[in-house]
């Protein structure tokens, strides 16, 4: 397959936020995972996303985004647990735009760039605004086993350390890329215009 995939991750718990999080609305009335889902879906050739057990009113609305919807029975193992499962899911894939579905803010312009710089042979590749890395990060096919490997709620942070020699960088305009959704006031973080 000579896809990117863009992988989204809503497999969490929202135990800090006291709530589903994820179908939370923002100011425009788009649920938090939906504007996520929508931004990926405009930046990769297709979107598979994670869910855990018993999700599934969003798992319904993100297949009506368009999203191929897994269910990830270990999503209780952590991040990096949800992460190997898709890349399994799709591991003939030319490589993965990996995004978390509490981070609806980021321009798809900014995933289309990620997604570019895998197809131009980038092995890593992450947006940065103001000189932070951000979301999504972008691995290339090569690294399909060790992100098969993962495991825990540190997600891809030994990928990235392990070959951190071959991450590109992608400076940007885009301040999304650095805001999550953690508890109910992060909801108007944007809007606000609270850009950290």
């Amino acid at each position: 397959m000579s896809l990117v995939v863009g992988i989204l991750l809503a497999a969490g718990a929202s135990t800090r936020f006291g709530a589903d999080k994820l179908l939370q609305p923002l100011t425009e009335g788009e649920a938090v995972a939906v504007r996520a889902c929508r931004n990926l879906l405009l930046g990769t050739d297709q979107v598979l996303a994670v869910v855990r057990s018993g999700s599934d009113v969003l798992a319904e609305r993100l297949r009506d985004e368009g999203a191929s919807v897994h269910v990830c029975d270990d999503a209780g193992l952590g991040m990096g647990a949800s992460l190997a499962f898709a890349v399994q899911a799709s591991a003939d894939a030319l490589g993965w735009v990996v995004a978390l579905a509490d981070m609806p803010w980021i321009e798809p312009s900014t995933i289309v760039r990620v997604t570019d710089a895998l197809r131009a042979g980038a092995t890593i590749a992450a947006p940065s605004w103001q000189g932070q890395r951000g979301h999504p990060v972008g691995f290339a096919g090569a690294l399909r086993q060790p992100l098969q490997g993962l495991t825990g709620d540190v997600g891809a942070k030994s990928v990235i350390q392990a070959h951190g020699a071959q991450l590109r960088l992608l400076p940007c305009d885009d301040p999304g890329i650095l805001l999550d959704i953690d508890q109910p006031n992060d909801l108007n973080k944007r809007n606000g215009k609270r850009f950290l």
